[in-house]
């Protein structure tokens, strides 16, 4: 398990190295399908072959999914960055057989509105670690992150991915020298996630973390890609991480955060890099 870890933890740090680089590069007049190119080119220079999904950019109110009411819309358009405008990297490698899903939330310059954001997400991490670790079902977890999210003044974004998501499951993926997408999502992952789908019907839980009763369980042993996404008036914010969740009756070890040196981590400590 721990050297199973490290491999999780190795691709994860591998994507937000991608999102940081690509995010110091983005200038007024890049468009969404640039930042995205950006990104599989900078992975496949570090030999990722293969996706969870190809990665993703949101620039503007897109960051908020304003207006947003079918799949194709999250797809990377010719939406231009502007000098204060926020944007959201998202993307999810697989290397080595290990994989890992980020969110990458940053802006073209200040804005104080995106920055309060940002900072208030801590709360969600922090809540989200705690009552897993108390063992609630997801979906009342779910409702306690909606709730945060009034009490804060924002809306729920996650709700707008498909099925309403806030997190899913991650796994191993077997490599492959060529790996194939479908719809922008690798054909070895979705195999994953398909089969877990169907393990966990028969056996009453769902690998897909929403608001809906199949989310009506404690949560399940196994790594999660975690996303709240919090929107404001066309801003938007959100992180994505792996929490680990075990089966262990040890409070600390029972749940985790897979990385805790990780960018939107270390801003809200102060902390600059690792």
């Amino acid at each position: 398990m721990d050297s199973d870890l490290r491999g999780f933890r190795d691709v994860q740090r591998l994507a937000y190295d991608c999102a940081e680089a690509v995010a110091a590069q983005l200038r007024p007049g890049v468009t969404e399908r640039d930042a995205a190119r950006m990104q599989r080119q900078w992975l496949r220079r570090q030999g990722v072959r293969d996706w969870f999904h190809l990665p993703f950019a949101w620039f503007g109110d897109r960051t908020a999914f304003t207006g947003f009411r079918v799949p194709t819309q999250f797809f990377p358009t010719g939406r231009r960055l502007e000098p204060g405008m926020p944007f959201i990297l998202d993307l999810a490698p697989v290397h080595r057989g290990f994989t890992a899903d980020v969110g990458y939330s940053g802006c073209l310059g200040p804005n104080p509105l995106h920055t309060r954001l940002v900072e208030d997400l801590r709360d969600h991490r922090d809540l989200i670690l705690r009552e897993v670790r108390e063992r609630r079902p997801l979906r009342e977890i779910y409702e306690d992150v909606d709730r945060l999210m009034m009490r804060q003044g924002y809306v729920n974004r996650h709700r707008a991915y498909p099925f309403g998501v806030i997190a899913h499951k991650v796994g191993r993926v077997a490599e492959r020298r060529w790996s194939p997408h479908l719809f922008g999502f690798g054909t070895q992952a979705l195999k994953g996630l398909a089969s877990d789908l169907l393990h966990g019907h028969r056996e009453g839980w769902s690998p897909l973390w929403s608001p809906h009763r199949r989310s009506d369980h404690p949560p399940r042993p196994g790594l999660w890609a975690v996303e709240p996404h919090l929107g404001f008036r066309g801003t938007g914010a959100k992180f994505e991480e792996l929490l680990v969740v075990t089966d262990s009756r040890d409070p600390g070890e029972s749940a985790f955060w897979l990385d805790d040196d990780l960018p939107h981590v270390r801003h809200g400590e102060g902390r600059t890099g690792r």
